[in-house]
């Protein structure tokens, strides 16, 4: 049996593909290598897993209905995808709106067309947001709360991902499982994210930017913990329940609100530097908090994030000195 991972390149995608390898699976990886970010970054990535027993790799872009076709056909018994190619950002997706369609709308699109498609295929895993809650205020944010509130244009093709794959399981009894992941951190972590921005700037002496003042929580989840949940619930495929399809929705989150002042003291400490702090507004598309209620992803996945920040933020720090030669 082989696995697909789109976003192979990625940082829970690369993260993923070396468990898996560690455990003996058959990975296909595919990733387009785009500049969102720095290339170079995701290259290294992607050399960490090239030469590895089991794992082969194909540069496409997933919103390709030729492409990745192509890659289906080539790939033998692809039973399961783990689809976390999708372009990111929040603030982002303002900006530049056309990418979020082609890459998260279409780009889903075609992957449940090739897994409706493909014989005695098993299981979707996909990759969702917290930010799908929006402007919600009731805390700890839990599957079952409402979800058609979208803040940024990001969120609302998240919550279209989930309403096309639940349309899917319903009409071809595909199993399918999304993911919504909260603020994950850690090694390997991408370059428009806080920890690395911070980081990148406090060596640098330059201030970095803390939107609403800092008066922010996020529930920060550590990249170990996130892949745990991710192949536990990979190896859950759901089955039809009570009438309903084959389709489940979990919140992957530490369970545990930090500050981001915090967040901050803490790559401070481990970097034996004091930041330089510019404060700001409240970002348009932004929210305050996050919280994520983890009860149903304990109960069928037995899910239980181990990694507080206090761990978390030193050894992210450890790998980015490392990674920089500093």
């Amino acid at each position: 049996m082989t696995i697909l991972v789109t976003g192979a390149a990625g940082f829970i995608g690369s993260h993923l593909c070396l468990r898996l390898l560690d455990r003996g699976e058959h990975v296909v990886g595919v990733d387009n290598l785009n500049d969102y970010y720095d290339v170079a970054l995701k290259r290294a990535r992607l050399s960490l897993l090239e030469g590895r027993k089991g794992f082969r790799f194909y540069r496409a872009d997933i919103s390709d209905e030729s492409a990745i076709s192509g890659i289906f056909n080539n790939s033998g018994s692809i039973r399961k995808v783990v689809h976390l190619a999708a372009q990111a950002g929040v603030r982002y997706s303002i900006e530049n709106p056309m990418a979020y369609v082609q890459s998260n709308l279409l780009g889903q699109m075609v992957i449940l067309e090739q897994c409706r498609r493909h014989e005695k295929f098993e299981h979707l895993v996909y990759a969702s947001s917290s930010s799908v809650y929006g402007a919600n205020t009731k805390l700890p944010l839990a599957v079952t709360d409402r979800v058609d509130r979208p803040i940024s244009l990001y969120a609302a093709t998240k919550r279209s991902d989930e309403l096309m794959s639940y349309c899917y399981s319903h009409l071809y009894k595909l199993p399918a499982t999304g993911l919504r992941f909260f603020t994950v951190y850690g090694p390997w972590g991408r370059p428009d994210m806080a920890a690395y921005l911070f980081t990148e700037a406090i060596l640098a002496g330059r201030s970095i930017k803390l939107f609403n003042n800092g008066d922010m929580k996020r529930d920060f989840t550590y990249i170990d913990d996130i892949i745990a949940g991710v192949v536990a619930a990979l190896e859950r495929a759901p089955t039809p329940d009570d009438g309903e399809p084959p389709h489940r929705l979990y919140n992957l989150g530490n369970n545990h609100p930090e500050s981001l002042l915090r967040f901050v003291e803490l790559l401070e400490g481990a970097l034996g530097r004091k930041s330089k702090r510019e404060l700001l507004p409240l970002q348009l598309g932004d929210v305050v908090q996050t919280y994520a209620d983890i009860e149903t992803a304990r109960h069928d996945l037995g899910f239980e994030p181990t990694t507080p920040i206090d761990e978390g933020v030193p050894r992210f720090v450890n790998w980015f000195l490392d990674y920089h030669g500093g």
